[in-house]
């Protein structure tokens, strides 16, 4: 039967290189999240476009990236671009594959809240004097978002775990890391244990501040009050996303 050593795991959770592995898994969430959040706000707006045309850009572009695993993407992005002239490092390769799959996801949660707002609050704008432009800067916006956040924090929870799949492309996040790290002493039970406190840790802060903004927001609105538990066991968020 096999021991566990906890002296590894503390000594394998304070190294230099998980952390920077860590740190990689983070910057490479935060990258695919902030671009995906862009594309989807772009798309969601195509969405809701006067011309057909557009609407079906976005179409094709839910069609394809939602189509289509995230794994295939990340493969494709990193083996088939080099071919077409545009080598990208494994780094940019990750970030813009994840990037291109939340977008498509995102632009749905972005639909959803941009149609939440009711139809008599922009014929109010427009009435106003206001272009669709303006409607959309100042009055849909700001109402959508507070719609959103709690679905884009759960977005972001699953693109922090998703990002273990960019170790396919020899990128030194978490899991390729600790991967390596065992295979030098077959001790593979203390790595990924090492690696699955990173996660634990990242997912468990972003879970805490994934509940005080929506507590801010709630707040504001004088609403009733939302417990942390709530937040945690994702009782306030909607249902988890199939890729």
């Amino acid at each position: 039967m096999a021991t566990i050593s906890f002296p590894l795991i503390i000594e394998y959770v304070f190294s230099a290189r998980f952390f920077d592995a860590a740190l990689t898994t983070l910057l490479i969430s935060l990258s695919a999240l902030f671009w995906g959040m862009m594309i989807g706000l772009l798309v969601a707006m195509l969405q809701e476009a006067r011309w057909r045309s557009l609407r079906w850009v976005a179409m094709g572009y839910l069609w394809l990236f939602r189509g289509t695993p995230v794994l295939f993407q990340l493969i494709f992005a990193f083996n088939v671009l080099p071919s077409f002239g545009l080598v990208l490092s494994g780094f940019t390769c990750a970030t813009l594959a994840l990037a291109l799959n939340e977008g498509a996801y995102m632009a749905e949660i972005m639909r959803s809240g941009i149609r939440a707002v009711g139809s008599g609050q922009r014929l109010a704008a427009r009435a106003l004097g206001m272009q669709d432009w303006q409607v959309m800067r100042w009055v849909v916006l700001p109402q959508a978002l507070r719609i959103i956040i709690p679905p884009i924090g759960n977005q972001f929870i699953g693109m922090l775990k998703l990002s273990a799949l960019v170790s396919v492309i020899a990128v030194d996040e978490l899991l390729l890391v600790a991967n390596q790290t065992a295979s030098s002493n077959f001790r593979y039970l203390e790595a990924l244990s090492a690696a699955g406190i990173y996660y634990l840790l990242m997912t468990t802060l972003l879970m805490i501040g994934q509940f005080y903004l929506e507590w801010a927001l709630h707040r504001r609105r004088r609403g009733p009050a939302i417990q942390p538990v709530d937040i945690i066991l994702g009782a306030t968020a909607d249902a988890g996303r199939i890729r």
